[in-house]
This record gives C-alpha cells, structure tokens and sequence, in this order.
C-alpha cells in the first residue's frame, strides 16, 4: 500500500502540473530559490542530511533556519552555568553554545547550500515581561547584537568555524536577518517603532563592524507589509538594513506580486530602488477544513500544488520589475495535526505516523524549480545543474 499511495501523489502532483508555455519560464540567478528548514527536519523525526539531499534535487540553493539565541547563550555568565554543563560552552564573557548552529552550517555546507539564519529567541535573562502567546524579546539591544557578532566572526568569511572544518566547502554566511515577523503580536508585543528599530540599529552595527560586506535583512513581515514598512522609514531604518524581507501570505498566486509592487513603491518613494526584496516566507498551508482558523489562504493538498505551481513562474517573470533577489517556501516539512495551526499543513512533505509522505505540492515545486532554474535536474550539490535540452 505505501508503494501504491507514493504513486498516486506522484500522479496528482504531475496532474496539477498544467504544461507551461515557454513564455511562462524564465531562468532565475543562482540562489533564487530557497527552502525554510525547521521542524521535524531537525526534530529527530527525520533524517537531515538525506532531506537536504532531497532539496537539492529538487533545486533548492539556500535554506533559512532559525539560530536560536536563548539556546546558544541560556546563562548570562559563568557563575551561572551548572557545573556538569560547562564544557558544553565557549570561553566568551557570556558562554555560548555553536554546537546546533555548527551542525546546521556544515550540513549546507557539504551541499553548498547558503545559509539565511533568522536570529531570534531572547534568553530569559534578556526577556521583557511579555504575554504568554508571545516569544520572549530583547529587553536590551546590546546581548543580542553581542551574540550577533559572535555569529559572524564564526561563520562569515573569516570564521573560526571555517579553519576549524578545513576539509568542508567554504560557503560563508553573507545575509543575516533581524529576527521575525515583528509586526504581529506572536514574535513582537512592542511596538514596531521605536523598539524594533533600535535591535535593528544596534543589530547594524555589529553585524557591519565584523563583516563590513555582509548584508542585514529586515525582519520578514506579513499582512499589510508596505504600511509597516513605510513606519520604519519614517523612524528612520533606511540606513539599518540592506534587503526587505516579506512575508505575502495572500489568496491568490498574483496576489503575491500585488504586494510585491506595494512593497517596492515605498522602498522607491523612500529613495532604495537600488535594495533588493527577498521572500522569506511563502506557501499556501493544506489545512482547509482541517483547522478551525479558516484564513482564506488555506487550502486542499491538490490546491497548494496549483498555487505553488503557479506562484514560482510569476516570480521568476516578475523579479527584475520588482527587484526581487529571491524567496523561501515555508517549509520542508510538517506533522499537520488536526484541529492545530494551519502552517503545520504548510510542508512539501509531511511526518505522520511515524514516516515522511510525499505531498503533491513537493512534485510541483520540484518541477517547477527546477524549471526556472534551467535545470532538467540537480546533481550531488546544490551549484551543479544538468541543463534542461
């Protein structure tokens, strides 16, 4: 029967697949397109370096994954950290832990994927008091951009982590982003303004001073993205980030580049025509009926294939008017619980009962990828494409 199911997905994939006119591809540079990584990817519940493996044949060239601070850096300083836990930690002024971010990082790297962290996650010695369905946010700037710099004098292009791991390819980390979807009470109960801008600003500096090449990217936002970035240009960001990050949870596939233009006026309007937009975040979850939320942008797994199928080449048509560099699908994979939150429907694969199923969503976004990148298909790692006759 698992045999027989796996080819039935694979048929409805292929089915949602309506032929593309040549019109309908254009080739996308290197990196465009991208995969969140969180989840049962590195839960146990699967095996990591085969799934990365997965995504690289299916065209992924960068993944984002979150860098968790509270887990990295849990004590504030030696005098706290149990004794049974203190090899566990890196002589900084604060202990710190590289060992989830380490493993992480070599993982891509062997692939050459880049790497799109999200730092995030105050530890509660840097916490405002905050509302239980919130995360924990910075009480001070100054911890969090410390254990920025850290994150860069380890995996930018000087790292230690790199003259640690001779024998891995180098793949530095360029490109770090400044925590997630601030403007939505979940990951932010301040307000945008000032209290985002000054993690962004002390953020900037850290990040610039240990790697002045590097590029900071906002934080992704959803909803009614181009208003709040209008605030932030009010508040004066301009100079605090070099890429938009967004987030366009929508109905409809050409909604996406709706927002896309909306966003790219205020950054015009603001003088940034030059800055780049990146999605960090996109997909339409299979949770319609299946949750009791009902957001409009739910739908059926045949309906998430269509959409994906869709959105991928209007993307790659759309990116040089809208100056966008490249998106993340959100995400790999999911164990979508009934009666939970929709974006636990939102993977290309999902985890149930204890084995990872393929969704016909995965078969439209392998094809389609790999489509816009040129490819017939990807070979060992993710810069070796086998060109499309």
């Amino acid at each position: 029967m698992g045999g027989l199911r796996r080819i039935l997905v694979g048929l409805a994939g292929a089915i949602a697949l309506v032929a593309l006119p040549p019109a309908a591809i254009a080739n996308v540079p290197a990196g465009f397109v991208g995969m969140n990584a969180n989840g049962p990817l590195f839960s146990g519940a699967a095996q990591p370096r085969r799934e990365l493996d997965r995504m690289v044949a299916s065209g992924v060239e960068s993944i984002r994954v979150v860098f968790n601070w509270s887990a990295a850096q849990p004590y504030p300083n030696w005098n706290t950290v149990p004794l049974d836990q203190i090899g566990s930690f890196q002589p900084y002024p604060v202990p710190t832990s590289f060992t989830e971010t380490d493993r992480m990082v070599e993982l891509a790297a062997r692939l050459h994927l880049t790497v799109l962290p999200v730092v995030m996650y105050a530890p509660y010695w840097d916490q405002l008091p905050h509302p239980p369905i919130t995360i924990g946010i910075p009480r001070s700037p100054a911890p969090y951009a410390d254990y920025l710099r850290l994150l860069v004098l380890r995996y930018g292009p000087h790292g230690s982590f790199w003259r640690q791991h001779r024998g891995l390819p180098k793949v530095p980390i360029r490109m770090w982003q400044i925590w997630n979807e601030p403007n939505i009470l979940a990951f932010w109960p301040a307000p945008l303004v000032p209290n985002y801008v000054n993690l962004l600003r002390a953020a900037h500096a850290a990040i610039k001073q240990a790697d002045p090449g590097a590029k900071v990217v906002l934080a992704g936002m959803p909803d009614y993205v181009w208003t709040e970035l209008a605030d932030l240009y009010r508040a004066g960001a301009r100079g605090l980030f070099d890429v938009v990050a967004v987030h366009p949870y929508t109905k409809l596939p050409r909604g996406v580049i709706t927002i896309l233009k909306l966003v790219r006026r205020v950054m015009d309007n603001a003088g940034d025509r030059r800055k780049p937009i990146i999605l960090t975040e996109l997909n339409w979850p299979s949770a319609l009926h299946r949750t009791p939320f009902g957001a409009d942008y739910e739908t059926t797994p045949a309906g998430q294939a269509r959409k994906l199928a869709a959105v991928l080449p209007l993307l790659a048509r759309n990116r040089r008017r809208v100056g966008l560099m490249g998106f993340y699908y959100y995400t790999w994979i999911t164990d979508g619980i009934p009666g939970g939150d929709p974006f636990q429907f939102a993977g290309l694969l999902d985890f149930s009962h204890g084995r990872i199923v393929e969704k016909p969503a995965y078969f439209a976004f392998r094809r389609v990828a790999l489509a816009i990148e040129g490819c017939s298909r990807k070979a060992g790692v993710a810069t070796r494409c086998v060109r499309a006759p």
